[in-house]
């Protein structure tokens, strides 16, 4: 079980230093998680992008680029698809959002000939330090698939449960989330809940426990699970929540790290490779966070 976020720091530091690409590296915040990941020996970066800004941001900050791999590409749609390619090459062994796009740089992950496809869907998957939960709570999805179908809310759970393996979490609790605890057939979150359950007991969603629906309060208080009758042992013990669509993936996330008090690490799974890919909002400790997160997956 892992506790809080700090532990993947040192999960990072124990192992081989990972080369990061980061695509469009022209931005402060970026550059100043990098330069501690880097103090850190988590990463060897090779920035790609706009060369003179990289150069006048990271002395502004004390970043050193004596001994940094770099990669001039002047639109950031170009630094995306360069980026991508070194981790494709295998030049690189993490791919990392700068200050580009969300859009250009998907699709450059995504691009058949030349990107990181692996199968499946790619998906969102935040794992949230929070005072009040006594573990890691993985959240998903906050950030890419707007209204899941069952299809693809397997394969979110499936990436968010290979990220707690590669964590070293064999057996996550996974706990499907609706408005209610009951299985309503005129609410589709609940109806896909129970059919989410019943793959997973009958092997076809593997090394995880899935249960739901669940109201959010169930999923993480034992006490409230006791209040309403709830027999589960996912329930007020979840690993990962997964949320029905992005609307409320989207507030919950936000609202655990701004509100909640909340420190979060994330990445994008379904990939070859994780992928770093953070908010403008987050802090720049959230996104060396992220970065950590990354590199104790591989």
């Amino acid at each position: 079980m892992i506790k809080n976020l700090s532990e993947l720091v040192e999960m990072a530091k124990n192992k081989p230093t990972q080369r990061l690409a980061v695509a469009a590296a022209e931005d402060e915040a970026v550059l100043q998680a990098v330069k501690s990941a880097t103090e850190d020996n988590i990463v060897v970066p090779v920035l790609v992008g706009q060369k003179e800004k990289i150069e006048i941001i990271s002395k502004k900050i004390g970043f050193n680029l004596e001994a940094i791999a770099m990669h001039h590409e002047e639109y950031p749609a170009e630094a995306a698809k360069k980026a991508v390619s070194l981790v494709k090459n295998g030049d690189a062994d993490i791919l990392m959002k700068g200050h580009v796009s969300t859009g250009p740089l998907l699709k450059a992950v995504l691009d058949k000939e030349n990107g990181l496809r692996k199968g499946g869907t790619l998906s969102h998957v935040a794992f949230i330090e929070s005072p009040y939960y006594h573990k890691l709570l993985g959240v998903t999805d906050a950030a890419m698939n707007i209204a899941p179908d069952l299809n693809e809310k397997a394969d979110i759970i499936k990436n968010a449960v290979e990220g707690f393996h590669r964590l070293g979490v064999k057996n996550p609790k996974v706990a499907i989330i609706g408005a209610v605890e009951v299985v309503n057939p005129k609410m589709e979150a609940t109806t896909d809940a129970a059919i989410l359950s019943t793959m997973n007991r009958r092997g076809q969603i593997k090394s995880c426990e899935v249960d739901g629906p669940f109201a959010i309060d169930n999923a993480v208080s034992r006490e409230a699970a006791e209040h309403k009758g709830i027999q589960s042992t996912v329930a007020g013990d979840a690993d990962i929540i997964m949320l029905p669509d992005i609307n409320a993936g989207n507030v919950a996330y936000k609202t655990l790290n701004f509100l909640g008090g909340g420190l979060s690490a994330a990445v994008i799974m379904g990939a070859s490779v994780p992928v770093v890919l953070t908010s403008r909002a987050d802090s720049e400790k959230s996104k060396l966070m992220s970065i950590a997160l990354a590199a104790a997956m591989d």
